[in-house]
């Protein structure tokens, strides 16, 4: 099973999260400024599209069963929408967050949210280069940079900077390309990994995390949503490529994500105690795609 196949819990995690921010769903409906997605191919909303990249998803059966797009493909990995698209539907938003690189992430339509993700990114600037271009975090952070300037252009300084910092959410799913296309992958990264041991290789991604949610914050991000990476080993890429039956999983990228997800738990933790005025909530998607494997018989097709 592909995490893809997994966003009925993830939402409904990811929603209650939200709400822990905004209360019931009346004021949400009211309160929700814009929503700003960072991360991999789990929520890109189409920026691969306006890359020349080999990770794109803008070919059949990707968004079969998107209303909005016909049932057309739109860049998602995906047969309809992306975590990000949830969310913000269920908290009132009018637009879904336009990808960065769409000619239409322009003017009052940013206001509803942009979206940075890019499939094949990761937190360190070397992950998913076999892919030869993809939008890593430093840069979907350069971009909203920019995106910041603009939004202080419509609103002026003090109410965009109340946006921001008071009705807007920052959602962040990332790291699992670290693994998988970086720290996993022999042909690029075999240096690496006789250089580096799984706690060096974790700690450049922790430090690397760490800087990038800071800028963040310098920028204004006050509420935050992180997922942690899910249990990587149990993907039909990795198991294919390990040679595993049905029902087994690669254990070493699942050691991996866990011990990453250990430190970025702690991570979270500093954080909340150390930026004040932030809120930063851990989603745990791990444990939640991992019973979805375990008992996917109590879940339905």
């Amino acid at each position: 099973m592909a995490f893809l196949n997994c966003f009925d819990m993830l939402v409904l995690l990811l929603l209650l999260v939200n709400m822990s921010f905004y209360g019931n769903v009346d004021a949400q409906k009211n309160g929700l400024g814009a929503s700003f997605i960072f991360g991999d191919s789990l929520v890109d909303a189409g920026n691969n599209n306006y890359l020349s990249t080999l990770s794109k998803a803008n070919i059949p059966p990707n968004g079969i069963d998107f209303k909005a797009s016909g049932g057309n493909p739109t860049g998602r990995y995906t047969n309809g929408r992306t975590i990000g698209d949830l969310v913000g539907e269920e908290l009132g938003q009018p637009n879904y967050a336009v990808p960065f690189l769409a000619p239409n992430a322009t003017g009052k339509t940013i206001l509803s949210g942009v979206n940075y993700a890019s499939g094949g990114g990761g937190i360190l600037n070397a992950t998913g280069r076999i892919f030869v271009n993809r939008i890593g975090m430093d840069v979907q952070i350069d971009y909203f940079s920019i995106t910041r300037k603009q939004i202080d252009k419509l609103l002026g300084k003090s109410k965009a900077k109340e946006y921001i910092m008071k009705k807007s959410i920052f959602s962040i799913t990332v790291g699992a390309n670290d693994f998988l296309n970086n720290y996993l992958l022999p042909v690029l990264s075999i240096g690496a990994r006789i250089s580096q041991s799984p706690d060096s290789f974790i700690d450049d991604m922790i430090t690397h995390f760490r800087a990038q949610l800071t800028r963040l914050y310098q920028m204004d991000a006050r509420k935050f949503v992180i997922g942690n990476v899910g249990p990587i080993g149990c993907i039909p890429y990795q198991k294919t490529i390990n040679q595993l039956n049905e029902d087994e999983c690669v254990d070493l990228a699942n050691k991996l994500a866990l011990q990453y997800n250990a430190r970025l738990k702690d991570l979270v933790a500093e954080l909340n105690d150390n930026l004040p005025g932030a809120t930063f909530v851990l989603a745990n998607v791990y444990d939640l795609v991992l019973e979805l494997i375990k008992n996917y018989d109590k879940y339905g097709n």
